[in-house]
C-alpha cells in the first residue's frame, strides 16, 4: 500500500517548476536575468507585450532565451527515475510513421475507421511536438506533413473531432520559423475550405481547440491581404465575439483580443466590430477587477486600435465607464499597453472632444494618472508625452484646475 501511495504522490523538485505555469519544464530556457522558464511558457509573457522578467519584474535587456540544456538533463534524469508517464519524458515518432500519416492523410477515406486513426494519429504528431524544439522543427519540416494537415481543412464534412485534432497539431508548429508563412498560403490565399473549418472548430470544438483555433488565425494573418480575407470571411468575426460573450476563460478571450487587433486593418473591420459590441466586451474586461495584466493589456491594445475611426471613438464615448476603466489601468499594466491607454483617451477626450468621457476619467483620479505617465521618462516632444499634456489641459479645465504644462520640464506648474 505504502509503494503505490509512492507511485500516486511523487514530489517534485521546485528547481524543476516552470515559475509561471509552475509545472515540470519540458523546454528550460533561461533569460537575460538567470532566470529560467519553460520555453511556451516564457514565449507567451514575452509575446503579450511584457518587458520584464516574471519572477524578477527586471526589465529585460534582450528578450532572447537561451536553452538550459544542464536543467533540461538533470529533468530528464529525475523523470526517468519517476516512470515513463513523467512531463519531461518525450514521446517518440520515427519518419516512417509521419510518411505513413501524410499518405494516410492525402487518401479520400472518409470512413468511421478514418476519423478514430486520424484522431489518434495527428494527438500523437502534435505531443510529440510540443515535446521539445528538435521534435517541432523535425514534424514541421517533414516533406508534405503541413500541407496534408491543412489539406483535411479544406475538405468539406469532415468531423469535428478531426479538425481539433488538426488544429491541434498546427498550434503546436507554429512557433516553427516559416510555419505561419506557409500556413497563410495554403489557409488564406488558396480560396480553399480552411477558414470555414476554423469557423466550425470555433463554434463547436472544445475549449482548448477553440484557443487553439484563434491562435492559427493570428498567426496566419501575416499582411493586409491575409487580414483582410480573414476579416471578410463570412460570419468569422461575429463568431469571434461570440466567443467572448459565451465563454469566460481569459486565455481564450486574450486570444481573441490578439487576433481582432491583427485583422482590424480597414475602416470598414473595425466598424463592423463595434457594429457586434467588441467596445462593451472590452469594457467589462477592464472594468473585471480578475482580469489578469496579459488580458488588460490585450485590450488596451484592441481599444486603441478601434479609437482610430470614428465609429470607435463614438462607441467608446457612449460606454459610460469605458474612459474611467481605461485610465484606471495605466500604470498598472507594461509601458507598451499604458501607452495605448493614454491614445484612447487622447482620441476621446481630446480628438473627440466628449463631456462624458472627460467627466469619468477626471472623477476617477484620471489627472493624477496622467500625470504620472508624463513623468515616467518619456523626452520632450515624445508623442506619449504631447498626448498627456493635451489631456492634462482638457481634464484640468473640467475640474477647475488651472494647470498648465511647462514644455521645458517635466512638472506639473499651478498657475
Amino acid at each position: 500500500m505504502a509503494r503505490e501511495r509512492d507511485h500516486l504522490y511523487i514530489t517534485v523538485p521546485n528547481l524543476f517548476r516552470c515559475p509561471i505555469s509552475m509545472d515540470v519544464m519540458r523546454s528550460p530556457v533561461s533569460l537575460c536575468t538567470g532566470v529560467t522558464y519553460d520555453r511556451a511558457s516564457i514565449q507567451h509573457w514575452l509575446e503579450s507585450g511584457h518587458d520584464t522578467c516574471p519572477a524578477t519584474m527586471q526589465t529585460l535587456q534582450s528578450k532572447d532565451v537561451i536553452p538550459n540544456l544542464t536543467l533540461r538533463r538533470l529533468i530528464n534524469l529525475w523523470a526517468q527515475s519517476h516512470g515513463p508517464s513523467s512531463p519531461a519524458s518525450s514521446p517518440s515518432l520515427s519518419s516512417q510513421h509521419l510518411a505513413s500519416l501524410v499518405q494516410f492523410l492525402q487518401s479520400d477515406k472518409q470512413s468511421e475507421k478514418f476519423s478514430q486513426n486520424i484522431v489518434h494519429s495527428l494527438s500523437r504528431a502534435a505531443d510529440f511536438a510540443r515535446a521539445s524544439d528538435e521534435n517541432r522543427r523535425f514534424v514541421a519540416s517533414f516533406d508534405g506533413f503541413v500541407t496534408a494537415i491543412v489539406g483535411v481543412l479544406n475538405r468539406e464534412g469532415i468531423e469535428t473531432e478531426v479538425l481539433e485534432s488538426v488544429v491541434k497539431v498546427l498550434d503546436s508548429v507554429l512557433p516553427q520559423s516559416g510555419v505561419n508563412e506557409q500556413l497563410s498560403r495554403l489557409m488564406v490565399k488558396s480560396n480553399g475550405n480552411s477558414l470555414a473549418s476554423i469557423r466550425l472548430v470555433l463554434q463547436k470544438g472544445n475549449l482548448s481547440s477553440k484557443i487553439e483555433s484563434v491562435r492559427v488565425l493570428d498567426s496566419i494573418a501575416l499582411d493586409a491581404e491575409s487580414k483582410r480575407l480573414i476579416a471578410e470571411k463570412e460570419g468569422l468575426l461575429s463568431v469571434l465575439i461570440d466567443l467572448l460573450g459565451s465563454e469566460t476563460d481569459q486565455n481564450l478571450h486574450g486570444a481573441v483580443f490578439s487576433c481582432l487587433s491583427s485583422v482590424s486593418v480597414t475602416r470598414s473591420i473595425k466598424a463592423e466590430l463595434v457594429q457586434v459590441g467588441l467596445v462593451r466586451f472590452i469594457t467589462s474586461t477592464l472594468l473585471n477587477p480578475d482580469t489578469n495584466t496579459p488580458l488588460a493589456e490585450k485590450s488596451l491594445k484592441l481599444l486603441s486600435t478601434i479609437a482610430t475611426c470614428a465609429e470607435g471613438r463614438s462607441a467608446i464615448s457612449g460606454e459610460e465607464k469605458c474612459a474611467g476603466a481605461v485610465a484606471e489601468r495605466l500604470m498598472k499594466v507594461s509601458r507598451g499597453a499604458t501607452e495605448d491607454g493614454v491614445a484612447v483617451l487622447w482620441s476621446v477626450c481630446c480628438m473627440l472632444g466628449d463631456k462624458r468621457a472627460r467627466e469619468s476619467v477626471a472623477g476617477g483620479n484620471g489627472v493624477a494618472k496622467v500625470l504620472l505617465v508624463m513623468q515616467s521618462g518619456y523626452g520632450e516632444g515624445h508623442f506619449v508625452r504631447r498626448m498627456c499634456g493635451d489631456l492634462v489641459k482638457v481634464l484640468s479645465v473640467g475640474l477647475g484646475l488651472g494647470l498648465r504644462y511647462d514644455t521645458k520640464t517635466i512638472h506639473i506648474m499651478p498657475c
